[in-house]
């Protein structure tokens, strides 16, 4: 059961693509605040159902704790806003591609700012990395930012994340009630002025932005089920499947270009991503014979 979890969060993860252009006329920026008014309607109403209240008045009385949750908030709204423009402008294997890399920048930023200490294979596949990136800078003509953002945003969320301490539904439930008023206003803003479309392009159209919340919880309570029953080392394993569905889509189904330079560089990710599973499970188990008795 903890598997299947694991596999249809990821998935939905990898499949979301599909459901972002269905908003079209909206803009990224609307889109975005929408995601943030719903996912807190969403999440409150999960939190309902467990009935797991009891965290949020002893996070009131952590001033540094709702600092951090600010910042997270900042961070995941970012990588939202980013990753929903890219789909609906046609860049979704560039933004698959962030979310391939995403893991190696999370060991550089240890590197940077924790001063952890790298193995031999996990510098290679660093190191194939940024070749890859150079690769892709320089055979479009430019950086690959679209990923690089995603990448540097979600990571930096991530090690915010870490020390909040706090679980997957609760932390994302409290960074969306910090972003609940700033999208309300926007989207009163907007309405204000005449240039929202919520209400404007039918039931239909309205239903599809209240369940960008759905969207956004769902996948999550799935994942927090998973991580609770499925070894950290499977979990790990399993995060590629969303970046893999992502470019599938991409190549397949938006017909995105992939010239040979663009090929080159996900093959090097794809490389440096082998070496590090390979690396962390050949480390692993070295670690389970030492322990082990006799």
């Amino acid at each position: 059961m903890g598997l299947l979890n694991g596999v249809a969060a990821y998935g939905m993860w990898g499949l979301v693509p599909l459901f972002w252009p269905l908003l079209k006329p909206t803009g990224a920026v609307e889109i975005l605040a929408h995601r943030m008014v719903w996912s807190l309607v969403a999440l409150a109403l999960a939190l309902l159902v467990v009935r797991r209240w009891a965290w949020i008045g002893t996070l009131l009385r952590q001033p540094r704790k709702l600092a951090l949750i600010a910042v997270a908030a900042i961070l995941i709204a970012v990588n939202w806003g980013v990753y929903i423009w890219a789909v609906n402008t046609g860049h979704v294997v560039e933004a698959s591609l962030g979310y391939f890399i995403n893991p190696l920048v999370t060991i550089a930023i240890g590197v940077l700012l924790l001063k952890e200490r790298l193995r031999p294979w996990q510098w290679v596949a660093v190191g194939t990395g940024l070749a890859a990136v150079v690769v892709l800078a320089v055979g479009s003509g430019r950086p690959p930012w679209i990923s690089l953002c995603l990448a540097f945003s979600f990571a930096v969320y991530g090690l915010v994340k870490k020390k909040t301490g706090l679980g997957g539904l609760e932390s994302l439930a409290a960074e969306t009630a910090v972003q609940f008023l700033p999208g309300l206003a926007y989207l009163v803003w907007l309405g204000s002025r005449g240039e929202g479309t919520f209400g404007t392009e039918g039931v239909g159209h309205a239903a599809l932005l209240m369940a960008t919340g759905v969207v956004t919880a769902v996948p999550l309570v799935c994942f927090g089920a998973a991580a609770i029953r499925v070894p950290l080392s499977t979990l790990g394993l399993l995060q590629y499947l969303a970046p893999v569905f992502q470019f599938g889509l991409g190549v397949l189904y938006f017909r995105e270009a992939m010239p040979v330079e663009r090929w080159v560089g996900f093959g090097l990710v794809w490389a440096a991503l082998s070496i590090l599973t390979w690396d962390a499970v050949r480390t692993a188990r070295r670690a389970r014979k030492r322990l082990a008795p006799g």
